[in-house]
């Protein structure tokens, strides 16, 4: 059996930038196979990117050009995810790139519900699912914030339950250089929590208005639990960061940058109806086929 493969960095434009993913496109006939199922673990572990998405048509008379709606699953090496941004945001690029898809805008369906994708000069607006995090104590989690961030002044710390994601914001008093320069050992990180709480640490702080670009915050990703050391961009943070630092700055759009040794810039919408749109691009990096 031979599939089709792709891989995209996402959140950029330049090449080896921002966060790259494998995206397949597979016909309907094989979606309901518990094989099939099996070897999309395996092709997962085999392109070993933070995220591989499978993408399968629900009506079997549409086509990949002409449908608006397709079923949407994301794989990091190890395991599938609820949900996730750069790989979202890469299929729709797949489909409108590569597969000329007619429509201006594209609905996958999730395992966090319908995720809606729009062209847009030359980019793409993927409309989420807002997730507000809760202010937690820090003494609850002291073992795993000092793995993350050592001794460096923390402000706030919070825990986002729909996602099971813990935040940490460093102190306004650091300079970015606290961020960018952050070494963590992600096995010492991961062994802090292994009754399954959480599956990522977010480190975050506030943008200064003396940098340039301006963005109105940074942050950094950490997921050994699902295993990735360290995911260069990812879109799903920022359905959290955008409802906390909206909040923190009273602002409903934000430009964001994940300060990975990669980096990634997003553009952020807080929307009335509780939901976010996240912006960005995407650029192809390899086109070919995987042989099953």
């Amino acid at each position: 059996m031979e599939i089709p493969v792709y891989t995209l960095d996402s959140f950029t434009n330049l090449p080896f930038k921002g966060n790259p993913a494998a995206i397949s496109h597979i016909s309907a006939c094989l979606h309901s196979s518990q094989i099939f199922i099996f070897a999309r673990q395996i092709v997962s572990a085999e392109m070993n990117l933070s995220e591989t998405a499978f993408i399968t048509r629900i009506n079997p008379s549409d086509s990949f050009t002409t449908g608006s709606r397709f079923r949407l699953r994301w794989f990091t090496p190890t395991t599938e995810v609820d949900l996730c941004s750069h790989a979202t945001l890469a299929s729709a690029a797949v489909l409108f790139q590569h597969i000329k898809n007619v429509n201006p805008t594209l609905v996958f369906e999730t395992k966090s519900g319908d995720l809606c994708v729009t062209q847009k000069e030359e980019g793409y607006i993927m409309d989420f699912p807002l997730n507000p995090p809760t202010r937690v104590d820090p003494n609850d989690f002291k073992d795993t914030i000092k793995a993350a961030v050592g001794h460096l002044p923390v402000q706030e710390v919070l825990f986002c339950y729909n996602t099971k994601k813990l935040l940490i914001r460093l102190a306004d008093s650091c300079d970015i250089s606290a961020l960018t320069d952050l070494k963590v050992d992600t096995v010492a990180l991961e062994n802090t929590e292994r009754s399954g709480r959480f599956c990522a640490v977010i480190v975050t702080m506030k943008g200064s208005p003396d940098c340039q670009p301006r963005y109105d915050f940074y942050s950094r990703d950490f997921s050994p639990w699902v295993g990735v050391p360290e995911d260069p961009v990812t879109g799903s943070n920022h359905t959290i960061l955008g409802s906390y630092w909206s909040e923190k700055l009273g602002k409903k759009k934000m430009l964001a940058y994940q300060c990975s040794s990669r980096g990634g810039e997003l553009e952020l919408e807080l929307r009335d109806d509780g939901r976010i749109n996240i912006a960005g691009q995407a650029i192809t990096i390899l086109q070919g086929t995987i042989k099953l």
